[in-house]
């Protein structure tokens, strides 16, 4: 007997939360789409010759109790030390009321990216805020919103320098003050473009004349404090630009990159109240100058007006992205880490800049009185001008007070094999600098109350800096919880409505699963902790990859890239330096379809390679005649072939093996994109059918929550044969690291593992059927109203379908856009829009959608074809309609009506709540106007009076 027709299946399984509808509404689902049984469906979907012939186990799948447990076992075997190693990770203060509000709130992390700004102004003010944050603090003119982490926004800087330079010369200079973890994601994203990395020190050792462009450290990593004005001047003068790495916290107090001439600043927005987490996630950031944001990768928040001309925000200048420009992409930067960026904005919001700046003096003055403590009894300590962090010179003693240091409770950083660093954060306290006196030999105890500094007079920030009204607000907690609820209810979510992004796995993200990100045990620990503080974590890593390794069919996973596009980045990365270590280092060639996903070509082009690009036939499918010719074309200098399944175009192309086949005989490598991996797990292996190497989204398939953009984890599996190859250490020389931590964001991992544990084996299977129940479902039901525009030989899709709405722009002039804002009315995210083919709608439900939702979705879309019939019988104006003037908010209701439609009609389609009805509030966005008039930071209050009059 099968779940879905089991009496009692939905009390057997903790997993049943995670699948929406229950088996009798599978029975009903099942009737509507002419299967005899769930089963029965999945055989006629997915290939029989590439079906797992052996169930997943890992034993009974786990109540929510017993997750919760399992966690809390983990997390003892955690010791939380104090760690004052620095080297950009610092401890911080969450203020509770944004732990509580943001983080753990469903409304912002359960969010999508926002591509419908009408329903994203919310999380769009948030990351504005942010935006005009990093402006002020770095005095550049635009900031994006925002990268992963500082070493890879270091190395998108070095690529965006490489582009954009006068200056033609191969290398790129570094600072040997960077971070060692920065210094090694540069070298990674360098080797393979044919750039030169020179280390060294820029007052000695830079020749302008002979790099593109340099990058130096502020604060450096052992706490010096420079000016280098003069160096970023003799740069210019050479025609090369400028990175400078700045600590957003340090320059409250100190000299801003911009006022030193700087072109691009890039950074970590850490310990602005986001929690170390043994790596992340965390917002990276880059600012630049105006000449630089056209180029610059990552998204950016921009302001614009709305139908009525009222201020409105938006992604501007999207046609920079990867999904646009494909191979011609100079970044393939898809997740942000959006929910990170809005935690700290908020921080500043919280604190304002008096606040941010008493904490950047408090931290100083703590290590002050720490260096006075350490000279006192005769330590040599450098540098003499600094912010947070010093180097004392220990010489022979150096394990020893490691050691004794960790007694106290507190991990310090080791530096060189005589020297001891120390960074001290906003936690910090007097305990702990005795605590360090201590065990240095040192009995003192910290009672100097002194106000002395040590920071360069020269370096001094005399500027300003957050003074837009929103950074100044009353920071009561009453009206920062009252300004993050609004900001909030402006918003959709996973928690008001089904968001069916095709791709994009939108599905439950179990609070169960959650929990453990805010324990302390995990979000404390720093992601350069000795190893025996972090047993917890190994183990969780060690069974989160032992069953992915089983789901997918791969040998070995490396845990370290924390995107999708990250994973496939470091996938080609690993085939190419298999293709080195086998003396075939030239091999440099990449079919990849025109179906693939943006990020594909782009990842492609970042690593090196030239991308050949096969056609597909016109159901959709590969042509496996044009595949076959090109592979044996370049056969000599094939490296590999990069495909997605289940295909872009929702279904189980038949050919798989006969691809993966293919290109192993002419010499390549097979990259699967594992995107659509919520269709394969527990059905089919991406290792059985023949693929190399995959990146899973753990943001999708696997629980992770999307946060309004990111954050994402997408690492990577690969056969025994390419485990040598994965990323390394990024501590470790010639790492081949693609993250500043080894292992990436680590703390959301949890949720995948947590996810697994909850789930079971059998529960990961049944998810997988449900979901291509879902999506044939809605596709069964909506096929006579919206062509399917790609099925199997049997008429069934996979986990997704295509909707095609060109028919109805044929008949009615409405556009795949008017379906789309018109959906917001009914309250509902709209599908991914024109991809993979222009003016249709790419449906994915997911498992988690139970029958009633997945049938207010379906009800939305039939209400939307009779409007369009409407317009054909004349009935509704072709203009002045409700298709073309969605979405409508409450402000169209104040007034005269003077549309030739109902109130009712606008306000109240098919599918939307009558009491819960959300409201947009704006009406259609003007993109055209905010690319034109870019404006990527707050404007004055007083603008927004302006707009509205």
């Amino acid at each position: 007997m099968s779940y879905a027709e089991s009496k009692y299946a939905p009390y057997d399984f903790a997993n049943r939360r995670h699948i929406g509808p229950s088996p009798a509404e599978m029975t009903e689902m099942l009737n509507a789409v002419g299967a005899p049984s769930l089963d029965a469906l999945i055989d006629g979907i997915v290939p029989q010759d590439i079906r797992l012939k052996t169930p997943l186990t890992w034993g009974k799948a786990l109540s929510e109790q017993g997750v919760l447990n399992r966690l809390r076992e983990v997390a003892h075997r955690n010791r939380v030390m104090t760690s004052l190693i620095g080297q950009g990770y610092h401890g911080t203060v969450t203020p509770p009321a944004i732990q509580r509000n943001i983080f753990e709130n469903p409304a912002w992390y359960t969010a999508y990216t926002p591509y419908q700004p009408e329903i994203s102004q919310g999380r769009l003010e948030a990351l504005l805020n942010y935006q005009t944050m990093i402006s002020d603090l770095t005095a550049l003119d635009v900031a994006n919103a925002s990268l992963l982490d500082e070493g890879t926004a270091a190395a998108e800087a070095m690529a965006l320098c490489q582009r954009s330079a006068k200056s033609k010369a191969g290398a790129f200079f570094v600072d040997h003050h960077c971070h060692p973890q920065t210094i090694a994601v540069i070298e990674t994203r360098a080797a393979p473009l044919g750039w030169q990395v020179i280390v060294g020190d820029p007052f000695a050792d830079l020749d302008p004349s002979k790099v593109f462009g340099a990058i130096f450290q502020y604060p450096g990593t052992y706490g010096h404090v420079q000016d280098f004005t003069a160096v970023i001047a003799s740069l210019h003068a050479a025609g090369a630009l400028s990175v400078v790495a700045a600590d957003p916290l340090a320059l409250t107090v100190l000299k801003a990159p911009g006022e030193m001439g700087a072109d691009i600043a890039i950074g970590s927005t850490q310990r602005f109240g986001v929690p170390m987490g043994y790596g992340g996630p965390h917002a990276a950031y880059m600012a630049v100058k105006d000449a630089l944001k056209r180029n610059m990768p990552g998204r950016i928040v921009g302001v614009s007006i709305d139908a009525r001309g009222n201020r409105a925000y938006r992604l501007s200048l999207q046609t920079r992205e990867q999904h646009i420009r494909r191979e011609k992409a100079t970044s393939n930067v898809c997740t942000a880490q959006a929910l990170l960026a809005v935690m700290a904005s908020m921080y500043a919001v919280f604190h304002g800049p008096e606040g941010l700046k008493a904490i950047a003096e408090r931290i100083h003055r703590k290590a002050v009185r720490l260096v006075k403590g350490l000279e006192a009894h005769g330590y040599k300590v450098e540098p003499d001008a600094f912010f947070d962090t010093v180097t004392v010179e220990v010489g022979a003693v150096q394990g020893a007070i490691l050691k004794s240091a960790e007694a106290e409770g507190i991990n310090l950083r080791k530096v060189g094999t005589t020297k001891i660093g120390i960074a001290f954060d906003e936690r910090t306290r007097r305990s702990h600098t005795e605590a360090i006196w201590r065990a240095f030999g040192i009995d003192r105890k910290d009672d100097d109350l002194s106000h002395e500094y040590r920071l360069p007079e020269a370096l001094l920030r005399t500027s300003s800096y957050l003074t837009h009204p929103v950074f100044h607000m009353n920071r009561a907690e009453a009206e920062m919880t009252r300004y993050m609820r609004r900001l909030a209810d402006r918003d959709l979510a996973l928690d008001r409505a089904m968001i069916p992004l095709g791709s994009c796995t939108m599905k439950l993200n179990a609070t169960a699963e959650m929990m453990a990100l805010s324990w302390p045990e995990f979000s404390d620990v720093h992601p350069f902790a000795p190893d025996s503080q972090t047993a917890g974590y190994a183990e969780m890593l060690r069974d989160l990859e032992a069953k992915l390794c089983q789901i997918t069919g791969y040998d070995a996973f490396s845990m370290q890239p924390n995107s999708g596009a990250q994973g496939e980045y470091a996938g080609l990365l690993t085939i190419q330096a298999y293709h080195r270590a086998r003396g075939e280092g030239h091999r440099d060639v990449c079919l990849i379809p025109t179906s693939a996903h943006g990020t594909n070509p782009a990842s492609a082009q970042m690593v090196g390679m030239k991308v050949v690009v096969v056609g597909v036939a016109p159901n959709g499918d590969i042509d496996m005649a044009d595949f076959r010719a090109k592979a044996e074309q370049h056969a000599a200098n094939l490296a590999a072939c990069m495909i997605t399944y289940p295909s872009t175009h929702g279904v189980f192309e038949e050919t798989a093996r006969e691809i993966c086949e293919i290109t192993h005989r002419q010499g390549g490598q097979v990259y699967l994109d594992g995107a659509n991996m919520n269709a394969m797990v527990g059905l089919s292996r991406p290792g059985d059918i023949g693929s190399d190497v995959s990146h899973l989204n753990l943001h999708k398939t696997f629980a992770i929550p999307h946060g309004g953009g990111g954050p994402g984890m997408g690492p990577i599996g690969v056969k025994a044969h390419l485990a040598p190859h994965l990323p390394g250490n990024p501590q470790a020389a010639d790492s081949g690291a693609v993250s500043s931590a080894p292992y990436g964001s680590a703390s959301i991992l949890l949720i995948s593992w947590a996810y697994c544990l909850l789930m079971g084996g059998e529960g990961l299977t049944q998810a997988t059927k449900v979901a291509i129940l879902n999506a044939n479902y809605i596709a069964s039901r909506l096929k006579h109203a919206f062509p399917i525009l790609y099925s199997s030989k049997g008429g069934r899709v996979a986990h997704e379908c295509i909707l095609d709405t060109r028919v109805m722009k044929d008949r009615a002039g409405v556009t795949v856009d008017d379906v789309a804002k018109r959906l917001i009315d009914s309250g509902f995210h709209a599908p991914t829009m024109s991809w993979p083919v222009a003016g249709t709608l790419m449906v994915e439900p997911t498992e988690s959608e139970p029958k009633a939702e997945l049938d207010r979705f379906i009800a939305a879309m039939l209400g939307i074809a009779a409007e369009a019939e409407a317009i054909v019988a004349g009935k509704l104006d072709a203009e002045n309609n409700p298709l073309k003037r969605a979405p409508h908010t409450v402000e169209d209701l104040v007034g005269d009506w003077d549309r030739p439609y109902s109130r009712e009609a606008a306000c109240y389609p098919a599918g939307a709540f009558r009491v819960d009805k959300y409201w947009s509030p704006v009406n259609r966005v003007d993109n055209v106007y905010g690319d034109r008039h870019l404006i990527c930071s707050c404007p004055p209050l007083e603008s927004y009076v302006e707009a509205a009059e």
